[in-house]
């Protein structure tokens, strides 16, 4: 059972993941920037913050971070954005989520890592779900924004991976959002033909860098050393929920049978992959 203060910073951190989404498709739905900018702008504000944050500490000289890692936070953010032009909040959260778990999974069992007869039928079912989300029909995705989100997806696994044990993460994820501030200065660039800004387009993506980016994860960073991994990982398996139900209840998107069935095939496969962990640990080889 989570105690009372490492709760309510979980709950903030995942209500920030879920925002970010929210954020970026009413962004690029519903005002006039385009998505470069609108990813240029989130993660520039988000390593402002970060290195604010990190000077309140005393820690101005961000020395945290490596460029490949920042490769593929630029990544995620990139595809990221550009998906959400074509995906619905929750569609484009599922994919996220499912490609984000898919790639840390495929990377353990990479690693050597061996799955109980259980684990093997929940990552069945994950990808059965995905799969039964992608095939074409009606109600499937676009082929382009979900092949983005795929990127995107398992570009923050990787990112993830990277960052797994880091000793200072607030002044890691610091430097490598700094990192990525030329990246995103280059997109910019290479997209400046596109470029389109308006108020309301500025300030979603400001606060999707600085607030639910920058300090959801510097939160989540807080929140991580009072409770155990399997349960961080248990519970990120909210977020896809929490975007879905908001861009349903805040921007009118359709809740689709496709939908409900792929989540449920998704996030109940992964968590029979996470949860057997508590019952039998992976083994590695010698």
């Amino acid at each position: 059972m989570l105690q009372l203060r490492p709760m309510l910073l979980t709950l903030l951190a995942l209500i920030a993941f879920a925002g970010n989404s929210l954020l970026c498709r009413v962004a690029l739905a519903n005002t006039q920037i385009d998505a470069a900018s609108f990813t240029s702008i989130r993660l520039l504000s988000g390593a402002v913050v970060l290195w604010i944050l990190l000077a309140l500490r005393r820690r101005e000289h961000c020395e945290g971070g490596n460029w490949l890692s920042a490769l593929a936070l630029f990544v995620y953010a990139a595809g990221f954005s550009f998906a959400y032009i074509q995906l619905n909040t929750g569609i484009g959260a599922l994919i996220l989520f499912g490609a984000v778990q898919t790639s840390m999974i495929a990377f353990g069992l990479w690693r050597g890592e061996r799955f109980t007869t259980a684990q093997w039928l929940g990552l069945l079912l994950a990808c059965a779900g995905l799969v039964g989300l992608l095939l074409p029909g009606g109600a499937a995705p676009p082929l382009l924004g979900a092949v983005l989100m795929l990127a995107a997806g398992v570009a923050w696994g990787i990112y993830s991976l990277r960052g797994k044990g880091a000793v200072a993460p607030l002044q890691v994820t610091a430097g490598n959002f700094i990192r990525t501030i030329p990246m995103a200065l280059l997109l910019s660039f290479g997209f400046v033909s596109q470029a389109s800004l308006d108020s309301a387009g500025v300030y979603f993506a400001l606060v999707s860098g600085a607030i639910t980016s920058g300090v959801g994860y510097a939160i989540w960073y807080s929140a991580l050393p009072l409770i155990k991994a399997t349960t961080a990982a248990t519970v990120q398996l909210s977020v896809p929920l929490l975007a879905a139900m908001g861009g349903v209840l805040l921007l009118q998107e359709p809740l689709t049978l496709r939908l409900l069935l792929a989540s449920l095939a998704i996030l109940g496969g992964i968590a029979l992959v996470v949860l057997a962990v508590n019952c039998t640990p992976f083994s590695r080889k010698r």
